[in-house]
């Protein structure tokens, strides 16, 4: 029988559903523009700066499992709505804050309440949208808007920052948070697990123990260099995660089925997330800088022309979906990976002295290719849970994508602070200690210490430094193509007898995975009679219809 077809309803629910997550990746990167103005009024220490900052992804990274599951336990649409609620009183209390303490406090609570965004949003998205088709349309929508969310953060707290106080960056969340709670209950479902079984406390603390040091440890190692302190840190996540995973494999209920990684398409499309998200992360940050410092744009302009390449992630997300009808969706990942590389080869050959159009077309290829493999992962990895546990599958692929990108802007982030280091090395001589300190730590270092320096001292020093940076950005494009092209042959190569689902799955495994295939070879017997006459292959989840 052919799967049950999404109503209008069910689209006018998506669109309620995509907002929340715009607005939950926007909040990762609206205080760019606004952190100088908020430092004027709150006066916050160099640390205390660095936490208002981090301390949004780190809540948001660590929890993003646990409420994932939480919303199995609860109710996905009912978690969603409190996630809501909380999402914008906490954005409130951000934009009031009286001091420091109090605005990191607020957005630890606000990375808290992101983290429900997205794996219950995507969990509802699973729940919707039966037919295998619609989903992946849907899926796709929804990654426009996480992916699109990031690059119009700058945008709307330039032009928000340009009429009013700083403030006004988190109030946006506030009409976002009455929009769910009057649309929701009319046009989501609710779903649950029937039989959730005790909440894994212990294992929520492990995880989130687990995720903000690792991503904290990395981000530290990216900023500083290597050190001891910032390496013992992520040791001990990695000992945290190990504990969570004996913790998963030991407990009745436990947050993440680890069977689940038994299935190729599914742990095979959690490594494409973190490796696209690695490279993708990881370099477009240069890009940014490149357009802003080198080329000399003011932030407004630079975010302005960041533009084309979330929306060539717009474009090829619905390409994808298209293709993934006759197509297997490992080569269509791998055909993507392959069209980021071309992305990163074309950023090898920008210079300090290019035309703009070369950084803007290199970042829109690369996020263009990155597009055609992240809806394609996110319904791999939906469709392989079961209906009833999908909230913590939906999860997985925003906490690669938070460790992915970590890690690229460690990795590369530091082999391009290394070339900019040694290739600016003869520029510094001669200036003050603490000056050729600044000017060699990075390049907004170097154009601050130009601007104290008499004219032509000045302009030798910014052009030294830009041809600097884009040489250490020309050589991480180099490893992130690298990265690219080793992806792209892992996925045609590990997710090459994985089908794109053709039908809703269930807890027997995800559609068009081997287990699956080798059901439907196999003749079933028909279920044992009874008076309850009940299914043979398990009970259905609970749907509570609108109210």
């Amino acid at each position: 029988m052919s799967p049950q077809r999404a109503t209008l309803k069910d689209w006018v629910g998506l669109a309620v559903l995509v907002v929340p997550v715009l607005m939950m990746s926007m909040d990762m990167t609206v205080l760019y523009f606004a952190l100088p103005f908020l430092s004027a009024t709150l006066e916050p220490s160099a640390t205390e700066q660095l936490w208002i900052v981090d301390i949004y992804a780190f809540m948001l990274a660590g929890l993003l499992i646990a409420m994932g599951t939480l919303g199995d336990h609860i109710g996905r649409r009912r978690l969603l709505i409190i996630g809501a609620v909380v999402f914008g009183a906490s954005s409130l209390a951000s934009a009031y804050a009286t001091s420091a303490e109090l605005l990191i406090l607020a957005r630890a609570v606000l990375g808290m309440s992101g983290a429900v965004l997205a794996p219950s949003t995507l969990s509802l998205i699973r729940n919707m949208f039966h037919d295998p088709g619609q989903r992946r349309t849907a899926i796709a929508v929804w990654t426009a808007g996480l992916s699109g969310g990031a690059a119009l953060g700058p945008i709307v707290s330039g032009l928000l920052l340009e009429h009013y106080w700083w403030g006004s960056v988190f109030l946006i969340n506030i009409p976002v948070t009455i929009l769910i709670v009057v649309l929701g209950p009319i046009l989501l479902p609710e779903h649950r697990d029937p039989n959730p079984g005790r909440f894994d406390f212990l294992g929520a603390v492990l995880s989130l123990a687990a995720m903000i040091p690792v991503i904290y440890g990395i981000k530290e190692l990216a900023d500083d260099g290597f050190a001891w302190e910032p390496v013992a840190i992520t040791a001990a996540g990695v000992v945290m995660a190990v504990l969570f995973v004996l913790r998963q494999r030991s407990t009745p209920n436990p947050l993440i089925d680890l069977s689940l990684f038994k299935n190729r398409g599914f742990t095979a499309s959690i490594g494409v997330n973190l490796v696209a998200l690695f490279a993708m992360i990881g370099f477009l940050l240069f890009a940014t800088q490149w357009i802003q410092l080198v080329y000399g744009l003011d932030p407004l302009e630079a975010g302005l022309w960041t533009l084309p390449a979330p929306l060539a992630v717009a474009v090829t997300t619905s390409v994808a979906v298209v293709l993934a009808k006759k197509i297997r969706p490992g080569f269509i990942m791998a055909v993507g990976m392959i069209v980021a590389a071309g992305g990163f080869a074309i950023m090898t050959q920008l210079r300090a002295d290019s035309e703009l159009a070369i950084a803007v077309v290199g970042a829109s290829v690369v996020s263009a290719g990155i597009g055609m493999a992240i809806p394609l992962t996110a319904d791999l990895i939906v469709s392989a849970a079961p209906e009833d546990r999908v909230g913590a599958a939906a999860a997985l692929p925003e906490t690669a994508n938070q460790l992915g990108g970590a890690l690229g802007v460690a990795i590369l982030g530091s082999i391009g602070a290394a070339v900019y280091t040694r290739d600016i090395d003869d520029a510094t001589k001669g200036l003050p200690a603490e000056a050729a300190e600044a000017a060699e730590g990075s390049l907004g270092g170097a154009t601050e210490v130009a601007a104290h320096l008499p004219a032509d001292a000045g302009d030798s020093l910014v052009q030294a430094a830009g041809e600097a940076f884009t040489r250490g950005m020309n050589i991480s494009a180099v490893v992130g193509g690298a990265v690219m092209l080793l992806g792209a042959l892992a996925a045609a190569l590990l997710l090459r007898g994985v089908k794109t689902p053709t039908t809703p799955s269930g807890p027997t495994g995800q559609p068009g995975s081997e287990d699956t295939l080798m059901l439907r070879r196999v003749k079933m017997p028909p279920a044992p009679p009874g008076p309850a006459n009940q299914p043979w292959n398990g009970r259905p989840p609970v749907h509570t219809p609108n109210q």
